[in-house]
């Protein structure tokens, strides 16, 4: 009994731990917290989902998305049906619809649901792997996948290798997605780099053996990427496997996971414009910051994730370039994120404002130079990212991405100078904790789970925040004193007095 009272004292710590973080940071606790560092993989992993991303854009671009897969085998199994963009559009609108709904009506089961899909993402790419190389009886030689360099851009070779980075950085982006969930994680701290660390090494395995498989059973490149399909992917199931029935069973498996990754992406876009609105980033944030306190979800941000969605799908009906350039803008957005914290760490080391970010999970020694790589990397594939993709260039092929950034750049300096300055808190800091009470609640009380769980509500600096699961009351101060340990091994606190005019 002993040893259960102290694992339960051990996870009730971390919880604390978790809601003390968040705290100081100026935030309450109104999400709940229910992912686990095996849900948060299959979340990741599934937004990711490398190999069927790569799946998506092979040949013939971006455009072969959730919805392009379901028309494509409408069209295999009906040849006489011809796919216009419109009905890849309202297709797509039933699919942002659907997701809106399970994401306001059904937070409580995304944990569940992300590991399920999980094990369906890997089950389905291994199926996918041995089928059709074992079906197809005309595959490509070795010098083929390895060798052969098949240019139809008009450009020189070095420079069609580089635009071939579009394509492979489409299919490992958005691996950041557990930076957005970490509210709703148990064990954030600890487990949150380590699922998008662990997205990575599976993406980069995963779309490594699909590419490498797939090349050795493509057939002709042209009648592949001119398939009536419009998935160059449905094409080369069907050529290996000879079956309509085996090529629609095929698909049928990516178009899963492409749905649920749908699902998950609104999840993600709802927690960042959420976390933004929490920050008065956005027109209207005290409405977009709202959470519904049954569901514990943002519902207003996930219908603000919603429409932008559609109103994006909506360019579809025009234009297909300028379709893909909003592909690459995204792209190039995420990029572009990811490089930012790394140039401020770079610029800090340099300039001597370098601060000592502590955690359980730190590269050490190594990061400075690994950060110093990465960032070198991101800034070259976000500079690819803007380069026309055929030779010669003319108004229907340019690739109208860098003017796009522009834009977006120079609306946000204008916000930024007019309201955002008066307006963006962004997180606090120099808070500390003076003062913690924890009480533990009774089955039923305030609860949603079994008996036993913890409640919580904060007194901090005259407020009450209130959030599911423990019951803490807390007090802080902007400046550091005396310093005393209040809970072993979670935070340090500070005792100052009124004197000091920092309470």
């Amino acid at each position: 009994m002993s040893g259960e009272h102290n694992v339960d004292d051990k996870i009730f710590d971390e919880q604390v731990h978790e809601v003390l973080v968040l705290e100081r940071l100026g935030y309450r606790q109104e999400l709940k917290r229910s992912f686990s560092l095996l849900g948060m993989i299959g979340f990741s992993f599934n937004i990711v989902t490398c190999w069927t991303a790569l799946g998506g854009v092979l040949i013939i671009g971006v455009q072969s998305g959730g919805a392009n897969f379901v028309l494509g085998q409408a069209n295999l199994v009906y040849p006489e049906y011809i796919i216009e963009r419109w009905h890849t559009v309202l297709l797509a609108y039933l699919i942002v619809l659907l997701c809106t709904v399970g994401n306001v009506y059904g937070p409580h089961l995304l944990d569940k649901v992300s590991r399920v899909v999980l094990i369906w993402n890997i089950v389905s790419f291994v199926t996918v792997i041995v089928v059709v190389l074992a079906t197809n009886d005309h595959k490509q030689p070795a010098s083929f996948v390895f060798r052969d360099f098949q240019n139809f851009t008009g450009f020189g070779t070095a420079f069609t290798a580089i635009l071939g980075l579009l394509q492979s950085a489409f299919g490992m982006c958005c691996y950041d997605a557990p930076s957005h969930m970490t509210e709703e994680m148990l064990h954030a701290s600890r487990e949150a780099p380590k699922a998008i660390v662990m997205t990575v090494y599976i993406g980069a395995i995963t779309g490594l053996v699909f590419l490498v498989s797939i090349c050795f059973c493509i057939g002709d490149i042209t009648t592949t990427a001119q398939s009536s399909t419009g998935v160059p992917l449905i094409q080369i199931f069907y050529d290996s496997t000879q079956s309509v029935v085996g090529a629609c069973f095929l698909s049928s498996l990516v178009t899963v996971i492409l749905l649920f990754s749908a699902n998950l992406l609104i999840t993600e876009g709802s927690r960042c414009l959420y976390a933004f609105a929490r920050d008065h980033g956005l027109p209207f944030s005290r409405h977009f910051a709202k959470v519904e306190p049954r569901r514990q979800v943002p519902v207003n941000a996930i219908l603000l994730t919603c429409a932008v969605q559609m109103a994006l799908n909506a360019i579809y009906f025009g234009t297909l370039t300028g379709f893909n350039t909003v592909i690459s803008i995204a792209t190039e957005g995420f990029y572009l994120s990811y490089a930012m914290p790394l140039l401020a760490r770079v610029l800090a080391r340099f300039t001597g404002h370098t601060q000592v970010l502590s955690g359980p999970y730190a590269l050490g020694k190594y990061s400075i130079v690994l950060n110093a790589i990465g960032l070198v990397f991101l800034l070259f594939t976000s500079i690819t990212f803007n380069f026309p993709t055929v030779n010669p260039v003319d108004q229907y092929n340019m690739n109208y991405t860098s003017a796009a950034v522009a834009i977006i750049g120079l609306v946000s300096a204008v916000t930024w100078i007019t309201t955002g300055r008066k307006n963006f808190t962004g997180p606090e800091t120099g808070i500390t904790i003076t003062s913690v009470e924890v009480t533990k609640g009774v089955d039923g009380e305030g609860s949603s789970g079994e008996g036993g769980e913890y409640i919580w509500t904060f007194a901090s600096g005259g407020k009450t925040l209130a959030g599911p699961g423990l019951s803490i009351s807390i007090n802080y101060i902007d400046a550091c004193c005396t310093p005393m340990k209040m809970l072993p091994g979670m935070c340090t606190t500070h005792i100052c007095s009124e004197e000091d005019g920092r309470i």
